[in-house]
């Protein structure tokens, strides 16, 4: 369960900061490439720094600086917003490639602390998982549980759904729409951009070009999956991480079955969770933010 949860960490980074965007009516397909940025600087900075907090600090300004992009085109151009974050993740990938021939394949000489609650280890199962999470692992589940709470139990999360739903109606009780849709979009990126420091700061401390091997993709299908709620992505995305840790755990046992096959069993679940989904779903309303993908012009009316 402990692979599962490092595993899923970088995938619930990317599904929260795609839940924050979406919510406030923004569809971010940069997903991937704002995570190979966020990893690749992160990879840089900290060879050259060995400095783990510095470290931090540029990934989350560099995924804040594409998130910043994606913004600009999308809510003050009014750019197709599909078009705009498949061009960052195509722009993040090639990037990231060219930023990382430097470093590719160095070893990161790193040690992330870990909180360690002996008072969880003589509990079953829960003391074994959660008895020796490291601090990022953490973070992000803080991060989840702050996040529901901001969404549904405060006023600016009403108002955050309401620029997601109805925008025109959010202008005219005095909200600021494009204020609400340019912090969360860059926000969300940023924790984008964590996802990709986890995942080469801790899951695999070595820099290998387009080392997200779809990862932002699935993290897409996620948020559909998660039902745009913080606390049902925490489930989903360890539910995932745990099927990207059960292919490694048979190959370390030696089933006779090929590693091809193995790697390809989160993509091929998220293709049938998707299915399912839409089935079970297909004759009930879309709960979807009703703005969604839609740019917002002031005074016009939807």
């Amino acid at each position: 369960m402990s692979a599962a949860i490092s595993a899923g960490t970088p995938l619930l980074f990317a599904v929260l900061g795609g839940i924050l965007n979406e919510k406030v009516g923004v569809i971010n397909l940069g997903t991937e490439g704002i995570m190979l940025i966020g990893a690749v600087t992160s990879c840089i900075v900290f060879l050259q720094t060995e400095n783990l907090f510095l470290t931090f600090l540029a990934a989350l300004l560099a995924s804040a600086g594409l998130g910043l992009i994606h913004a600009f085109v999308c809510i003050s151009l009014r750019a197709n917003q599909i078009v705009s974050g498949l061009a960052i993740t195509l722009f993040g990938t090639g990037f990231s490639a060219y930023l990382g021939k430097s470093v590719a394949g160095s070893a990161l000489p790193v040690s992330v602390p870990k909180i360690e609650l002996s008072w969880l280890e003589p509990i079953p199962f829960i003391g074994r998982v959660f008895g020796n999470l490291d601090i990022f692992s953490w973070l992000c589940i803080f991060v989840a549980i702050v996040m529901y709470f901001y969404m549904y139990k405060t006023s600016w999360g009403l108002h955050l759904k309401a620029v997601g739903d109805s925008p025109s109606t959010s202008d005219v009780m005095g909200v600021s729409v494009d204020g609400y849709r340019y912090f969360h979009v860059i926000l969300g990126s940023m924790l984008m951009g964590l996802s990709g420091f986890y995942l080469i700061m801790v899951y695999s401390p070595n820099w290998i070009e387009g080392m997200t091997a779809g990862r932002g993709w699935i993290a897409i299908a996620l948020i559909i999956f998660a039902r745009w709620n913080p606390l049902y992505a925490l489930a989903c995305a360890y539910f995932f991480g745990g099927l990207d840790a059960l292919g490694f755990r048979f190959q370390l046992l030696e089933v006779a079955i090929p590693s091809y096959f193995l790697k390809m069993i989160p993509y091929i679940a998220t293709i049938i969770v998707l299915m399912f989904v839409g089935w079970k779903n297909r004759h009930k309303p879309p709960i979807e933010p009703k703005a969604l993908g839609v740019p917002y012009f002031r005074e016009q009316r939807f």
